[in-house]
C-alpha cells in the first residue's frame, strides 16, 4: 500500500466528519470509508443502529457488506478501510472475511470503552482488532490509533454517564 501518512490523516478526519453526520441523523457516532490503492474514496458508510434498529449496523460492517458485493477479494486486498474508531470484533471479522488488506483507525477500542462506559447501547469490548486479525490466516495491516482526541470529540455527550 502506498498511501501517504498525510492522506491517512485526511481520510480519518473525513470519517470523523461522517461520524458527526451519523450522530446528527440519529445513529451512533461512527463512520467508515473504503479507499483504493491510490487513496481515492470508493465507498462511505455510517452507523445505522438508530435509524434501522439493527444492533449489528456498525459503520464498518455496513461498509464491508457493500464492499464485498461490489469488489472482488483480490482488489479489496489492495484497499484500506478508514474508520473513526477501532473496529470491534464483529467489524474486524467483516474486514477479514471481505478481504480488505489494511485498516487505519481513530481512537482505540480500549479508549472507546473507557469513554462510553457501560452504556447498554454499546457494550464495547476491550479486544484490539490486531488480536482478531492475528487469529486469521492472512495479513491485515493495522495503523492506529490516529487522531484519538479528534475522534473522541464526536462522542461527547452522546452516551449515558457510566
Amino acid at each position: 500500500m502506498s498511501i501517504s501518512h498525510d492522506r491517512d490523516l485526511e481520510l480519518i478526519r473525513h470519517t470523523i466528519d461522517l461520524a458527526a453526520e451519523s450522530r446528527a441523523r440519529g445513529d451512533h457516532p461512527f463512520a467508515a470509508l473504503l479507499a483504493g490503492p491510490d487513496g481515492q474514496i470508493l465507498l462511505e458508510a455510517m452507523n445505522t443502529c438508530g435509524t434501522k434498529g439493527d444492533r449489528t449496523g456498525h459503520a464498518e460492517r455496513n461498509l464491508m457488506t457493500e464492499a464485498s458485493l461490489k469488489y472482488d477479494p483480490a482488489f479489496l486486498a489492495t484497499c484500506t478501510m478508514y474508520t473513526s474508531a477501532e473496529p470491534c470484533a464483529m467489524c474486524a471479522g467483516s474486514v477479514y472475511w471481505a478481504g480488505v488488506g489494511r485498516v487505519v483507525h481513530g481512537m482505540s477500542e480500549k479508549a472507546l470503552k473507557e469513554l462510553i462506559g457501560p452504556d447498554p447501547e454499546n457494550l464495547t469490548m476491550d479486544l484490539p482488532c490486531r488480536d482478531v486479525f492475528s487469529a486469521g490466516q492472512r495479513l491485515v495491516e493495522v495503523v492506529g490509533p490516529l487522531l484519538s482526541e479528534e475522534s473522541a470529540a464526536v462522542h461527547e455527550g452522546f452516551w449515558l454517564p457510566g
